[in-house]
């Protein structure tokens, strides 16, 4: 393992500790924890929460994409946040993909099809309305989220990952928060630059950025968007990257940029739930959800 992938891995996980220390799961939750969804063993393993109030109901389900420099990360580290977002009337799907540098792109994308194939399977199974999908992805996370949602909604992208998208599959709304879009003509110095060559087998040759850089593959039936960044988010700027595609394609989106100078908000901040700005954040992408 590089020293950037060992130092990004060491960071995020001292953060997310300090940030969930205190935490545990709400008494109005019930969670089915590590169900596999794949082959990859420990890699394959996702979770499902519910309020314990609504058994009986199907829901609208959101399955969150964690994010993480795709070399860090895995459900346990996102539970919390996902079971506030379950307290809004959804089932959350969180699960675990593939890491780079042992795993290479496009890993998590296919490890993201077959938890969607998974939830189509089961659906019944866990209480879930299959007419009511949507998905979360945050930083890298988002950059994989997007580029399913443009699988499934271009069939000439799905070609390039050799994907079978699930029959009836339709994914109404999707949150791309704090997300990194432009993947093409980076700084070759730059943070993403560097994780991104221990993310693709070719350390990033014009193939395999154009294949990852979904921005070009979005049509009008991309699924509506609810994108977020924040005044002290070292990606900001990706967010209008984004959304000039989004406007050209005629793609329903909603834009929000959270905190102000007195109040500069971080990278990922939604994550923390337990401060105010966070709560305000994901509330407001449930209510999108729900309106969609």
């Amino acid at each position: 393992m590089s020293i950037i992938s060992y130092l990004t891995r060491k960071m995020f996980e001292k953060g997310d500790a300090k940030r969930d220390h205190s935490l545990t799961t709400p008494k109005d939750i019930v969670r089915f924890d590590n169900i596999p969804y794949g082959e990859g063993g420990e890699w394959n393993l996702l979770d499902v929460y519910r309020l314990r109030s609504r058994e009986n109901e199907k829901l609208p389900v959101i399955v969150s994409v964690h994010g993480g420099g795709w070399v860090y990360g895995n459900k346990e580290g996102y539970q919390f946040y996902c079971m506030s977002l379950a307290e809004q009337g959804f089932a959350v799907v969180n699960f675990t993909y593939r890491l780079a540098p042992k795993f290479k792109f496009p890993a998590p994308v296919l490890d993201t099809n077959q938890v969607f194939h998974w939830l189509m399977e089961h659906a019944e199974e866990y209480g879930v309305d299959t007419d009511r999908i949507y998905a979360v992805g945050d930083s890298a996370g988002a950059q994989i989220l997007g580029s399913y949602a443009a699988i499934c909604t271009n069939s000439e992208y799905a070609k390039l990952y050799g994907v079978k998208v699930p029959e009836k599959l339709t994914i109404k709304a999707i949150a791309l928060n704090c997300g990194v879009y432009q993947i093409i003509s980076r700084k070759k110095t730059d943070g993403i630059s560097l994780l991104l060559r221990e993310y693709f087998p070719k350390k990033g040759n014009s193939e395999e950025q154009n294949m990852a850089d979904f921005r070009k593959y979005i049509t009008k039936d991309f699924p509506a968007v609810f994108v977020m960044t924040a005044t002290g988010d070292f990606l900001k700027e990706e967010a209008e990257i984004l959304i000039k595609e989004l406007k050209e394609k005629c793609v329903p989106y909603q834009y929000r940029l959270y905190g102000d100078n007195s109040n500069r908000l971080g990278h990922v901040f939604h994550c923390d739930i337990q401060s105010a700005d966070a709560i305000k954040c994901n509330l407001e992408e449930c209510a999108f959800f729900h309106r969609s």
